[in-house]
């Protein structure tokens, strides 16, 4: 169905993933800070605030998406009166809220409001008071130079909450992974090489800087090559330790069938090891760093995806992908990842990601050709969250999960909406988009799609407008 007006095509995807809350013309605090009325004046949308005779001291911009501001933190060089514009950039209407009932009122989609503010020398906060908006992470600061800011938050949008651990506006950008699937190689014995890499990684971005982790890898990416070979065939590892790295590791292959205490045996630095298995059952499969504690390892990047493919082969399709699903529990910068937070029973990831890094598929969309038929390999590494497999807007007429299969030709017409995983566990997923557009990737548990596990498929340019 046609629509009457263009709009950002990657703060549509957001906005139809996230769900664009309706417009209420009171706006109220979901989590009124401490003196907030519960419902803010400005009811008709014009700017509650009044300039009065007050001498406006200067002015402050702010740019609202779906679902964030930018910037999170301002700052103005004195205490006084300023003229706060808001510019809605998002899908969704949004608007800022002073904690003294202040506000823009509420700004549609493309458009702008300025409101007056008074900002005292202890700085202000502000948020979006649009229910559901401030929790999912609208909500900012203006401060004073040389004070503290009190109350608000320090993040927006879709970025976490990393405690005490800040972004660092001086890291390096993340490299992208490429998400496209290898080829099958020929020849049924495969020869690889597995070289351990431990290495600085950027692992998330949000507007005020990057997070680098000390990463410990496969072959220098997290996740580790993704190994594709046919049923029957023999794959013979060399497992490399350089002498430059600091710690042991090894490697275990969740589709080999080998003792755990032959091939799996963990090898020093300067060390080497020759791990040999055959590809006796097909499908998706994991492999990672076994060495005490695994968790640790896994969870600092180490592991990978194993595609083997059944008798006979796969199909051909028109599109490829292959998505790992893991986390990040941050450390300081520049440190590995926090092995106390890992450890938790009640796991809380700063990230969860898929391909090593925080909304890379948002910044970079899959792209495929509409109609035409794509097929996902989908590993979930954990190692403790479990996923929901889901991509909006298209329904999975093929899945193949962990050896039971859901083909189009089945007798009731079955369809699949999102595919559970439990760390460890794979799949084959195959669906078609039907228009052009934009097509968010997800895990269906919410509170960890704000936390990065968010991409796009763009099928043909992106615009179903068009």
């Amino acid at each position: 169905m046609r629509r009457s007006m263009t709009l950002p095509l990657t703060l549509i995807a957001v906005a139809a993933l996230l769900g664009a809350c309706t417009q209420a013309s009171d706006p109220t605090w979901t989590f009124p800070p401490a003196g907030a009325p519960t419902s803010a004046p400005g009811a008709s949308g014009a700017p509650a605030g009044s300039p009065g005779a007050v001498a406006v001291s200067g002015a402050i911009e702010l740019t609202s998406f779906d679902l964030g501001f930018t910037p999170t933190k301002s700052e103005v060089p004195a205490a006084g009166r300023y003229a706060v514009t808001l510019k809605n950039t998002g899908a969704a209407p949004h608007d800022i809220t002073f904690p003294d009932g202040t506000t823009t009122g509420t700004v549609n989609g493309g458009e702008s409001a300025t409101v007056e503010v008074d900002v005292p020398a202890a700085g202000l906060a502000f948020i979006c008071s649009i229910p559901g908006h401030s929790a999912a992470g609208m909500e900012g600061t203006i401060a004073v130079k040389g004070s503290t800011t009190a109350g608000g938050g320090s993040h927006g949008g879709p970025a976490p909450d990393t405690g005490a651990i800040e972004p660092d506006p001086a890291a390096p950008k993340y490299t992208l992974f490429d998400a496209t699937a290898p080829e099958l190689p020929e020849g049924t014995t495969h020869d690889i090489d597995l070289v351990i890499e431990e290495k600085l990684m950027t692992v998330g971005e949000t507007a005020e800087g990057g997070f680098v982790q000390a990463v410990w890898t496969f072959n220098g990416t997290v996740p580790g090559p993704v190994i594709r070979v046919h049923l029957g065939d023999t794959i013979r590892i060399h497992l490399k330790n350089p002498a430059t790295n600091k710690l042991p590791h090894s490697v275990d292959f969740h589709a080999s069938q080998v003792a755990w205490n032959d091939e799996m045996t963990s090898i020093n630095p300067g060390e080497e090891k020759l791990y040999e298995w055959k590809a006796d059952y097909a499908g998706v499969w994991m492999y990672h760093c076994g060495t005490a504690p695994a968790l640790h390892h896994i969870a600092n990047g180490m592991y990978g995806m194993v595609i083997v493919e059944p008798r006979g082969g796969f199909e051909p399709v028109d599109h490829e992908f292959a998505l790992v699903q893991s986390e990040w529990y941050l450390g300081p910068q520049g440190e590995p990842v926090d092995l106390a937070k890992a450890s938790t029973g009640n796991p809380a990831p700063d990230f969860v990601v898929f391909n090593g890094v925080a909304n890379q598929y948002l910044d970079n969309p899959l792209e495929v050709a509409t109609g035409k038929r794509v097929r996902i390999f989908v590993l979930d590494a954990g190692p403790s969250i479990d996923s929901s497999f889901h991509i909006v807007g298209t329904i999975f007429d093929t899945v193949t999960k962990e050896g039971i299969r859901l083909t189009p030709d089945n007798p009731g017409q079955y369809g699949s909406q999102a595919v559970d995983l439990s760390p460890a566990q794979g799949a084959i997923i195959e669906f078609t988009t039907p228009e052009d557009g934009l097509y968010p990737v997800v895990t269906h548990a919410f509170n960890f799609v704000g936390r990065g596990a968010l991409g796009l498929v763009q099928a043909g340019d992106g615009d179903p407008l068009k």
